[in-house]
């Protein structure tokens, strides 16, 4: 049965849910996103992914700075949607918006509720080495993220995958979710389930601070470092005082930090740049690094080959310090 929905997002991310619902047939009476916001040199207003695929639609879209007003909460009522899908949409939504919709407010969230509620669970579940995901329906509740699971849909993290890449395969993943939670919903097949009190664990936004690399830390670590902040805020060092950005590393396989003798002929100072013929390998405070990608000052995104035909790095010490 389709259903009137006022449909509540704003990245990409949130793109393919549109869509699927708009294919399923359901009434879209209103796309909710955030204002447009400055971008580029010339910091000029620019549309976000939803609202440019709002209008590529025909659908109607609204975007106030807050929900928490009454002239916007009397505005999203006249709508009267049956269900409010919400989909990152960056904004908070007070009760007296969850109380609008019949059926109330469905949020597509990307991870397996409890664990990763918050802004950022993909980043988060790619630093943390987990190698679970998934997509969890929510019906949305006063909290951060603590209302009650109504389906969900798990798959597994590549031992060699970037946010980005998991990014785009939970995104048509939720919108699949998604359509088959609301054909549930309106036919009484979906049962809610309360979240679990174990397991709880917070993904909160992303610092661009924190991707610099602490070259102390675990070659293992590092790694994840550099794949969870693929495609952004892109993992980061310092060469000279120059900032140099890591797009893609794998550990260095070798027996461990003792066999650095062994190997190289001395014990290196975490950053430093080893002698290994064609490859960048870095010293880290465990192990190893080797960088695969890397984007030197002024230039473009190269291969490892690439930067040291520009410059030889043996024996150079990328900076550990971390800013506060």
């Amino acid at each position: 049965m389709p259903l009137r929905i006022v449909f509540a997002g704003t990245p990409e991310f949130a793109v393919p849910a549109l869509e699927a619902l708009h294919a399923a047939g359901h009434s879209i009476v209103a796309v909710y996103t955030q204002p447009d916001r400055p971008a580029g040199r010339g910091r000029e207003l620019v549309a976000g992914p939803i609202k440019r695929r709002a209008g590529e639609l025909g659908l109607a879209v609204e975007q106030p700075a807050t929900l928490k007003t009454r002239g916007s909460q009397a505005r999203l009522a006249e709508y009267a949607p049956d269900v409010m899908v919400v989909v990152a949409y960056g904004l908070i939504l007070p009760q007296a918006v969850l109380d609008v919709p019949r059926l109330g407010c469905l949020n597509i969230h990307a991870s397996l509720l409890p664990r990763w509620r918050g802004a950022a669970p993909i980043q988060r579940a790619v630093l943390a080495g987990d190698t679970r995901t998934g997509i969890s329906i929510m019906q949305m509740d006063a909290g951060l993220d603590t209302g009650p699971e109504l389906l969900r849909r798990e798959l597994a993290i590549g031992p060699r995958e970037t946010s980005g890449e998991l990014h785009d395969r939970l995104a048509p993943l939720g919108a699949g979710a998604i359509v088959e939670a609301l054909a549930r919903l309106a036919n009484g097949t979906l049962r809610p389930r309360a979240q679990p009190d174990e397991g709880v664990t917070y993904a909160a936004k992303i610092r661009k601070d924190e991707a610099r690399i602490d070259w102390t830390r675990s070659a293992v670590g590092i790694d994840r470092l550099v794949r969870a902040f693929n495609p952004s805020p892109v993992a980061e060092t310092r060469l000279d005082g120059e900032q140099v950005r890591i797009w893609d590393a794998q550990p260095f396989e070798h027996r461990g930090q003792s066999d650095f003798r062994e190997k190289f002929g001395v014990s290196p100072v975490p950053g430093t740049v080893l002698d290994a013929p064609g490859r960048i390998v870095v010293a880290t405070g465990d192990g190893a690094l080797e960088l695969l990608t890397l984007q030197l000052p002024g230039r473009k995104p190269v291969s490892a080959r690439d930067a040291l035909n520009a410059r030889d790095l043996r024996g150079l010490r990328f900076d550990s310090a971390v800013s506060a």
